[in-house]
């Protein structure tokens, strides 16, 4: 079973890396707290990264895609946008996009709102890729270039 989750784990961050690293969300590249990968989907986790960000703060597409939301989720302002076959997402954030809205990195997608299940002056940044029955979580510093490199062990180091 490791090692099945080793290998799919390893395809699917190699299949899900970008041409080009994305760009910060926000001016802040203070990560507050980093990606607690859940040990199983409806495990507890931290399924993103939180940034440093004052409220009203603009906030940007971290690549080209198209958005695939833009509205709320239970208390809060979220935008997610689809990046060939990487879907970011932003919470709290009062959009300032719509659904179907064609979006370049860099360009302002929202501002920063108050309030929405994450402490005052953050910013959450998630990143899912596909997988056969939905969606997975992986941290966006993989995109981002803040990721420590990867190395991918043989077989034989997974009992």
């Amino acid at each position: 079973m490791l090692r099945t989750v080793a290998l799919l784990a390893a395809s699917m961050l190699l299949a899900a890396a970008p041409a080009e690293a994305w760009a910060w969300p926000t001016a802040s590249h203070a990560v507050v707290r980093g990606f607690e990968a859940p040990a199983t989907v409806y495990a507890a986790g931290h399924r993103g990264i939180d940034l440093a960000a004052e409220e009203g703060e603009p906030v940007r597409a971290v690549a080209d895609g198209v958005v695939a939301f833009a509205g709320t989720v239970v208390d809060r302002g979220v935008v997610a946008i689809d990046h060939d076959g990487v879907r970011s997402s932003v919470e709290p954030v009062e959009p300032a996009v719509a659904a179907g809205d064609v979006v370049r990195r860099g360009e302002v997608i929202g501002h920063v709102a108050a309030g929405g299940g994450h402490p005052a002056g953050v910013l959450h940044l998630g990143a899912r890729v596909p997988i056969a029955d939905g969606w997975a979580y992986v941290s966006p510093l993989l995109y981002l270039g803040g990721a420590t490199r990867a190395v991918l062990l043989p077989l034989a180091a997974f009992p």
